[in-house]
């Protein structure tokens, strides 16, 4: 927990306000995961869920469960600013995601899995069970319904994917 903070830190030193969401995510998702005696969970948890309804959702206007499984170095620029993402979501390393986000399911089908080095564009909606791949681009306002391939970027209404060129080697003489 105190390592994947600090790494969130590291990745939003700008914004104390996000610091407080991404520490009541991290305590919380350490309790849900990591407490083993009820005695122990049961008084944590309530301080989990006050922590969650004052910085959380009234603050910062967004939510962001505890249950949700995301890696270390989450950047969020603006905020959690209108961010949804869901219970059962799971989010890799690196990821940036800008104000108005929805990550969730869509009826009941599943959640969205996430790879590493994501960048999700603001409004951005991703629904459902699809896998995002590593080193992808989700373009702002696009409603992802398919999976996106590592290395592509998904844009539009529902988005398509494009394959960005991958990187040539020099000729060497």
């Amino acid at each position: 927990m105190f390592r994947s903070l600090k790494n969130d830190l590291q990745a939003n030193r700008k914004n104390p306000q996000t610091i407080l969401v991404l520490t009541t995510y991290r305590f919380g998702n350490y309790v849900f995961y990591q407490a083993k005696s009820n005695m122990i969970k049961k008084p944590l948890w309530l301080l989990y869920k006050f922590m969650d309804l004052i910085f959380v959702r009234i603050l910062s206007n967004g939510e962001l469960h505890a249950q949700a499984k995301i890696g270390d170095f989450l950047h969020l620029p603006h905020g959690l600013n209108g961010i949804v993402i869901s219970h059962k979501a799971v989010i890799g390393s690196n990821a940036t995601i800008f104000h108005q986000v929805t990550i969730g399911g869509r009826n009941q089908l599943g959640e969205p899995f996430i790879g590493d080095r994501v960048l999700i564009g603001v409004g951005a909606k991703i629904l459902g069970p699809v896998t995002i791949g590593n080193d992808a681009n989700i373009g702002a306002n696009s409603v992802v319904l398919k999976d996106v391939p590592d290395n592509a970027s998904a844009v539009g209404i529902p988005a398509i994917n494009l394959l960005r060129n991958e990187p040539k080697a020099e000729n060497t003489r």
